[in-house]
């Protein structure tokens, strides 16, 4: 049976956040969460992009290596890389094969087994948090906490590296309620750092090209104070 491939929506060749070291970021197609304060709204849909396959990635990752370096690797984003678990796992176990680092940058939204080998297969996992509180996550995501719940209890089982990451905006979570509440959730994680980041509007003109209306317009940049956590 041949394998599946993958929607890739593009590349960063030189990515320096995204991971240890420099990173090829491979940003997939495909997220089923609607954050408010998503500035990639054009990853939403699963059947965008083009399709491509583990061999295109490999080759890429090759040509990439002098620029990697000892510390760099290989950083899977999107869009939501766990919506396409079941492709993205012989693409891993080939860039082992390689010698590269492999980062899954997800929200945890996705809760299966193809899921859980990904989580399993990678050396880092960037793990987004998007609010602690169930009501309110649902708020900013449209979905329900429970997978997202059942996914930070197994990278708390598995003890995987896990690098925390959250936009924090005035209007969303910069409360003091919200910091303590994504204390208690991150608590028993194996964290190795933690980025709290400034929302801001970048993506505005994507929604305007794309015809989609902006949730996120009532937030705005968080003071130094209200980042920390």
């Amino acid at each position: 049976m041949s394998e599946k491939m993958l929607r890739l929506h593009s590349y960063e060749s030189f990515g320096a956040v995204d991971g240890p070291g420099i990173r090829l970021v491979v940003f997939l197609q495909g997220c089923p969460l609607r954050c408010i304060f998503c500035h990639n709204p054009d990853t939403w849909d699963p059947q965008g992009g083009v399709s491509v396959t583990k061999e295109e990635i490999v080759k890429r990752a090759r040509r990439m290596r002098p620029y990697l370096g000892a510390e760099g690797g290989v950083t899977f984003s999107g869009g939501e890389p766990l919506l396409q678990a079941a492709a993205l796992i012989p693409v891993i176990h080939a860039l082992h094969d390689e010698g590269f680092h492999v980062a899954i940058d997800t929200s945890g939204a996705i809760d299966t087994p193809e899921a859980r080998q990904v989580l399993d297969l990678a050396d880092l996992i960037l793990l987004d948090v998007k609010s602690p509180f169930p009501d309110r996550f649902k708020e900013i995501t449209g979905l329900d906490f429970i997978a997202t719940k059942q996914i930070f209890d197994y990278l708390k089982e598995i003890r995987k590296p896990v690098w925390i990451r959250q936009v924090v905006a005035h209007g969303l979570n910069h409360t003091d309620a919200e910091k303590d509440a994504t204390k208690s959730l991150i608590h028993g994680l194996n964290v190795q750092r933690i980025d709290r980041l400034p929302y801001h509007e970048l993506g505005l003109h994507k929604y305007e090209s794309l015809g989609i209306p902006y949730r996120g317009s009532m937030l705005s940049v968080p003071t130094q104070e209200e980042l920390s956590l």
